[in-house]
C-alpha cells in the first residue's frame, strides 16, 4: 500500500484523472497469440523486449536493405541509381558480417 491507499484506489484516481487515456492501443483487444506461441522461458524477455520497442540490428539492416531495393527499382537518375546501389551493397555486407560474427548464415 501506498500512502495508506490500496493499489484498486490509486487505478481508479488515475482513470478517474484521464491517465490511461492516450495509451497506445487503447479500445483495440489485445492478441496474445504470438506471447503464447514463444516459448514460456523466453516470454518475459521478449515481451520486455518488444514493448520497449528494441529491434534488432539485423532487423534494422533489413528494413534499410528493402527500402534501398525500392528507391533503386523507382530511381530514373543514372547518378541516383548508381549511390543507391553503393549504399545497397554497403547494407549487405554490414548484415553478412553481422551475421557471420554471430555465427549465422543466411
Amino acid at each position: 500500500m501506498l500512502s495508506g491507499k490500496n493499489v484498486e484506489e490509486i487505478i481508479r484516481e488515475a482513470i478517474a484523472a484521464g491517465e490511461f487515456d492516450n495509451l497506445e492501443g487503447r479500445g483495440k483487444p489485445i492478441d496474445l497469440t504470438a506471447y503464447f506461441n514463444t516459448p514460456a522461458e523466453f516470454r518475459v524477455g521478449y515481451s520486455l523486449l518488444k514493448s520497449n520497442k528494441f529491434v534488432p540490428e539485423e532487423v534494422e539492416i533489413l528494413k534499410e536493405i528493402g527500402y534501398l531495393r525500392e528507391k533503386i527499382k523507382i530511381s530514373k537518375e543514372e547518378s541516383k541509381v548508381k549511390k543507391l546501389t553503393k549504399q545497397l551493397h554497403e547494407r549487405q555486407m554490414a548484415l553478412s558480417i553481422l551475421n557471420e560474427r554471430r555465427g549465422r548464415r543466411r
